[in-house]
């Protein structure tokens, strides 16, 4: 996805940044977790429909084939891919969890099995996949970092980190890493190591836009709206750039007011932390 969506924005600052690219990819699904991908547990693939219209007739015809060949894990990863471009994510659950029954060893399809339980929440049962979607003699980074992105879905960042560490000395200044972990740093309310982090990220050339979407974002988590603005502008319309930093000023601004204690209170009221929910990411 070239632009980020207001949604995904919105959603990001509730939860403090958790737009946690699970393999590399937060956008568009596609039988790959990362466009530049050429090796690793999940494999690259040839271009796939982008619009959810071609998602759908992908769907169509993928079912077909998925029906008469329900074991063979090529096709269920693709059919499972068209499933959550149309937003059935438990789906796409199901068939990846049938088709490794039949391939238990294939870590490809691994891979993408645990990506798909993350992105429904099943954060445990994710972990547990994944770590058979590679082994500690040939690590993969990409799965380290689908790992790390679990981890800090689940509140455990120090756990998170040490898992981009360890997929940054495979792949050094690998940007979708950088930015999990830049990331990571937020969630863990260290806005100043997070920037550092995502400003590196960003300067790499093969970093995609969300990244620099992802810096605006913490920058503008610091009050710095107009930074933050133009920096979103780089991938982004006027329009949307705007739109997105006033919709980040109005959730701190209602934050910050939430914080303040009543002018009138009846009763006291315990100061409660605001509840939010993790994203479902990876589209």
């Amino acid at each position: 996805m070239i632009r980020v969506q207001k949604g995904r924005l919105r959603a990001s600052v509730a939860v403090l940044a958790l737009a946690l690219a699970l393999g590399g990819c937060a956008n568009a699904p596609s039988s790959s977790v990362a466009k530049t991908e050429t090796t690793g547990s999940i494999s690259a693939a040839p271009q796939k429909p982008r619009t959810e219209a071609e998602w759908r007739r992908a769907a169509e015809t993928l079912a077909e084939r998925y029906r008469a060949e329900p074991e063979n894990a090529d096709i269920a990863i693709e059919y499972s891919q068209a499933l959550r471009g149309i937003g059935q994510r438990s789906q796409a659950v199901a068939v990846l969890e049938q088709a490794s029954i039949h391939n238990p060893q294939n870590q490809t399809l691994l891979g993408h099995y645990g990506r798909a339980l993350a992105d429904v929440g099943n954060y445990t049962q994710a972990l547990d996949v994944l770590a058979r979607a590679h082994t500690p003699d040939q690590p993969d980074w990409r799965i380290l970092s689908v790992q790390g992105a679990v981890l800090d879905q689940m509140g455990r960042n120090e756990e998170a980190r040490n898992h981009y560490f360890s997929a940054l000395r495979i792949a050094p200044n690998e940007p979708s890493v950088l930015s999990n972990l830049g990331l990571s740093y937020a969630l863990s309310k260290d806005l100043t190591k997070a920037e550092e982090t995502l400003r590196l990220a960003a300067a790499q050339s093969s970093a995609e836009p969300k990244v620099r979407q992802n810096l605006a974002l913490v920058v503008g988590l610091q009050g710095r709206f107009a930074e933050a603005e133009t920096i979103a502008r780089g991938d982004l319309s006027p329009d949307e750039a705007a739109a997105n930093v006033a919709y980040l000023r109005q959730m701190l601004l209602q934050q910050k007011d939430w914080k303040k204690p009543p002018r009138r209170p009846a009763t006291p009221v315990a100061q409660r932390p605001v509840k939010t929910k993790a994203l479902t990411l990876l589209d």
